[in-house]
């Protein structure tokens, strides 16, 4: 593993983000709930977690991301039901990630393939890639990029980290954004998908999950 990751991912763990331990066994199986594509209720985040309806309901309102509908159901944290530009199909259902990195680090904490398209930040030219839970299966164009950030503050992880996380077809076609962030860095995808890897790790210790279904 390259030296480069490694640091990387020493940043982030150094920096608990949004939600701190409690993603530890919420957010995996917030993921896996997700999948199906139907808004998630705090009733279902309690039984599948085996956590008191209360303290499921004190955390949701200490997350400044999260995305509820009009009756409180979850509809999105990392993976959402509300467009973004980075189409992720799982099961032939079309959902979305707030980032590049998290389409990459998702395979492997639901446990399934996924399907992703996204626009290239600069030009706009289509980026298609298939990625299992252990690997990228497929990348076009072979040349892509993942812009990263290593941000101080991840008390709102899609203000701080998400929005700036983004897929380009090439590394000269991020040229631009690396001017604009002189403490960011571009990664290979296959890279990306290795750092995604890792920080998926913190999640591992995720309380009881959908036996159906296989923190950043």
């Amino acid at each position: 593993m390259k030296t480069e990751i490694q640091e990387l991912v020493t940043l982030f763990d150094q920096n608990k983000g949004e939600g701190g331990g409690s993603m530890k066994w919420l957010f995996r199986p917030l993921l896996q709930m997700l999948t199906k594509g139907e808004p998630v209720t705090v009733e279902d985040i309690a039984t599948t977690t085996g956590k008191p309806l209360d303290e499921v309901k004190d955390i949701l309102s200490t997350l400044s991301s999260v995305e509820l509908d009009e009756q409180g159901r979850v509809v999105g944290f990392g993976l959402t039901l509300i467009p973004t530009p980075h189409r992720f199909e799982v099961d032939e259902k079309q959902l979305y990630a707030w980032c590049a990195l998290d389409t990459l680090m998702f395979p492997e904490l639901i446990g399934h393939m996924v399907h992703i398209e996204s626009p290239c930040y600069s030009t706009g030219k289509p980026i298609r890639l298939t990625v299992e839970p252990d690997r990228v299966l497929s990348l076009e164009p072979t040349t892509a990029v993942v812009s990263i950030v290593t941000p101080d503050d991840t008390s709102s992880v899609r203000s701080s980290f998400c929005n700036e996380v983004h897929f380009f077809s090439t590394e000269s076609a991020a040229q631009n954004w690396l001017n604009q962030h002189p403490n960011g860095k571009v990664l290979p995808v296959k890279e990306a998908f290795e750092l995604g890897r890792l920080l998926g790790k913190r999640y591992e210790e995720s309380g009881p999950t959908n036996e159906s279904c296989c923190d950043i």
